[in-house]
């Protein structure tokens, strides 16, 4: 079959409709895709070693001769076992494969084979279990640097080398986007030798060439596109220029003191607010550091101000919580606070909106359900983003497009106290002083553009962050509020499993609640076709783990059981019984990651811990200690991998989530930080923030230049350049308008 750019999936050999299914999920529809969905790591296959030799860390390839013909036993239903020993001038090799019945025909005895897996001793024996195995002198994935891609279910590793392999028949067709003078000026390696070598690398040294290549290239849309992205903002209308009432009225409201963070953050957030141009402020801080207490403030001001506030939610439960909280601290304020979710009953949500619509409502708090159809605000002037990683700027700017009625007059100076509603509106004097401004009408006459300020628990150290939210300015809350006691961290392996579960039924004897994380939702041990990995075989699944618990471990204590497959409903239901204490140990999945504050959950045991990266263990930890209680994380795993060990140990040591966020860079690159499904911004599919600042800076030179000479990159030689930062930015194209 000739392979051209746009040849699908169903045409590639191997692939039908179910597994194209799965490759769409990693977003690869075409032959394109293939190419420009680079590896997430290599492994170096390309030394051999002999049986005595070979060392028991990490896999190695060994070359070796089949001693006898392979025997396959079915052990049950579900489970069969192939086996045979293996042979170098060295000693004897033990192999064992888990359902891979085609073994048994595969391999030969007397001929000669590489093998590649993990070495092991039992006794005097040495042992490897699914290896992958080639014949000498036929060899695609051995004797050579492999590149290892991110998965899914369903497609493996050796699929996707294959079909990657089919699809370099066409990588010279790829275009070449990035303007001849930037790559001369850069010594930058040509489009096709990059392609080829980021997949396959010749040697080291034609990997770094292509690596350098492609992320130059990255990095150099990134910052043309954020250099639109500043323009957009610098020209945007004016904003609702709401005055500073004395803080310590705020203050009176708080059932404690700010720390120093928290002030500084609040006074930036007021500065903006009082400017007239509308704020675009990104606030993050560690969990736990005391970000939603700098959303009141802001709505407060709003409110104060004469206008609406409206804050998005991930989850119904964390709305509904918001809404408890939010409203306990901002009605003795007259503050009208409200919920919309997609719970409510139709008759509830059309009250809801009727009071929206008719300015009866300062401050709602909701989740999607706010930038559904019927929604409009009376004088929307502030936007709150929570968990900001799970709104992106097109739905930001939904919300910000539901302010419809045209220079709705502020009624401004609100009461900082409960008195009545009928009294809630009437200005004070102490609080504005005459003549101030408190909006700035747009150019056409409606209301000016609204304040956006986003929260994010995800910490980014603050100059990647001012590189990367190109249309946010950022806050900082390095300050945990005093008396939150570290969550004490340990790494445990499985030979201490019995004592875990002693701690946590020690810690439920205490009145606690625990919670119990794993990497799966089902049991799925799964064949593998030839050369192709098996997907590890321990790992534990929520569903049969928390049925194995509740039977045999923990009978006399109530378990629950939560996972992103259930319905929401269900899912609300679990997580509203578990804060109301009628579970005791919640068996889930990371769904729980972005969840409901539980102050009484002192306890979080994540299973399997070397399968999740750090910053998302960080975040899961971050779900206890939340009470006057100490509290604990208990990291569980088998992994002999050093690397894996090293990760965990880092997070062990600190609760400082700007340095697990700087390892966590490092380790994995930053494609879980600064995905477009966080803020509309493109996913770095190489570019290491942490790492490549050197290539960074040359890239925003570049690009710089390329602007001051090309301002709308018009040219026809730069159109190339506009179409490529077009469709990278394609969640936020009125960037370009």
């Amino acid at each position: 079959m000739a392979v051209t750019l746009g040849t699908p999936m169903t045409q590639f050999s191997g692939v039908g409709e179910v597994r194209a299914k799965k490759l769409e999920k990693l977003g690869l529809s075409t032959a394109a895709d293939l190419l420009a969905y680079y590896p997430r790591d290599y492994e170096d296959r390309r030394q051999m070693y002999t049986i005595r030799d070979a060392p028991l860390e990490g896999r190695v390839c060994i070359t070796a001769m089949a001693a006898e013909h392979p025997r396959l036993a079915r052990i049950r239903k579900g489970l069969e076992l192939v086996q045979l020993k293996v042979v170098d001038h060295t000693g004897a090799l033990h192999l064992t494969f888990f359902n891979q019945g085609y073994v048994e025909k595969a391999l030969r005895a007397g001929e000669e084979y590489i093998f590649f897996g993990t070495v092991e001793e039992q006794g005097r024996r040495r042992t490897m279990v699914n290896p992958i195995f080639e014949r000498v002198g036929k060899q695609n994935f051995t004797g050579c640097i492999m590149p290892i891609y991110p998965l899914t279910a369903g497609i493996t590793n050796h699929l996707l080398t294959s079909l990657t392999r089919q699809a370099l028949d066409c990588a010279a067709c790829v275009p070449e986007t990035l303007p001849q003078s930037v790559r001369q000026a850069h010594n930058l390696a040509e489009l096709e030798f990059s392609i080829r070598n980021i997949h396959f690398p010749e040697n080291d040294e034609a990997l770094t060439l292509a690596r350098e290549r492609l992320t130059f290239e990255e990095l150099f849309y990134l910052a043309v596109g954020l250099d639109f992205l500043k323009r957009r903002r610098e020209a945007a209308g004016p904003g609702c220029a709401i005055p500073t009432p004395p803080f310590k009225t705020f203050r009176s409201l708080l059932p404690f003191e700010p720390t120093g963070a928290q002030k500084r953050v609040m006074d930036e957030v007021a500065f903006d607010m009082a400017s007239g141009r509308p704020m675009n402020r990104l606030v993050q801080g560690d969990v736990g550091s005391g970000k939603t207490a700098v959303a009141a403030y802001a709505a407060w001001l709003a409110a104060q101000g004469g206008y609406q506030a409206a804050l998005m939610a991930p989850t119904e439960v964390l709305a509904e919580q918001h809404y408890r909280s939010l409203s306990a601290l901002l009605s003795p304020a007259g503050v009208r606070v409200g919920l919309l979710t997609g719970a409510l009953p139709p008759a509830e949500k059309k009250k809801v909106r009727q009071a929206l619509a008719h300015g009866d409502i300062d401050f709602i708090i909701g989740t999607h359900a706010l930038i559904s159809d019927g929604v409009v605000f009376r004088r929307l002037a502030l936007i709150v983003a929570d968990e900001q990683h799970r709104f992106g700027v097109a739905q930001r700017a939904a919300l910000a497009a539901k302010s419809t009625t045209p220079g709705a007059p502020p009624q401004v100076g609100r009461r900082a106290s409960g008195e009545g509603r009928k009294n809630s509106l009437l200005p004070t004097t102490n609080q504005i002083s005459p003549g101030e401004p408190t909006a700035a009408k747009s150019e056409t006459g409606g209301m000016p553009a609204p304040h956006v300020l986003v929260m994010s628990a995800t910490p980014i150290p603050r100059t990647l962050a001012l590189i990367v939210y190109g249309d946010l300015d950022v806050s900082v809350i390095d300050q945990l509020p005093p008396g939150r006691t570290p969550v004490e961290t340990y790494v445990i392996r499985e030979d201490k499993r019995a004592r875990m579960y002693n701690f946590v039924r020690k810690q439920v004897s205490e009145g606690r609640q625990v919670y119990l994380v794993c990497p799966a939702v089902e049991e799925n041990p799964g064949a593998a076709l030839p050369g192709e990995e098996v997907p590890s075989l321990d790992l534990k699944a929520v569903k049969t783990y928390a049925a194995k618990l509740q039977k045999e471990v923990f009978p006399d204590l109530t378990v629950g059981i939560l996972h992103g497959k259930m319905r929401p409903k269900e899912k609300e239901a679990v997580m509203a019984a578990f804060a109301a204490g009628e579970i005791q140990v919640l068996v889930a999945t990371t769904v729980i990651e972005v969840g409901v504050d539980v102050p009484n959950a002192s306890l979080m045991v994540i299973e399997n811990a070397d399968h999740f990266g750090l910053s998302q263990l960080h975040q899961l930890r971050g779900r206890v200690g939340r009470g006057k209680h100490q509290s604990y994380c208990v990291l569980v795993t088998s992994t002999k991998n050093p690397d894996s060990m090293a990760r965990l140990r880092t997070l062990a040591s600190t609760t400082d989530g700007f340095k697990i966020s700087e390892e966590d860079l490092k380790l994995r690159g930053p494609g879980d930080f600064f995905g477009s499904r966080q803020h509309g911004l493109p996913q770095m599919k190489l570019a290491d923030l942490a790492g490549d600042m050197r290539l960074l800076s040359q890239a925003q030179e570049a690009a710089r230049r390329l602007l001051r000479e090309d301002p709308g990159l018009s040219r026809p030689e730069d159109r190339p350049v506009l179409d490529r930062v077009r469709r990278l930015f394609s969640d936020t194209p009125d960037i370009f308008n």
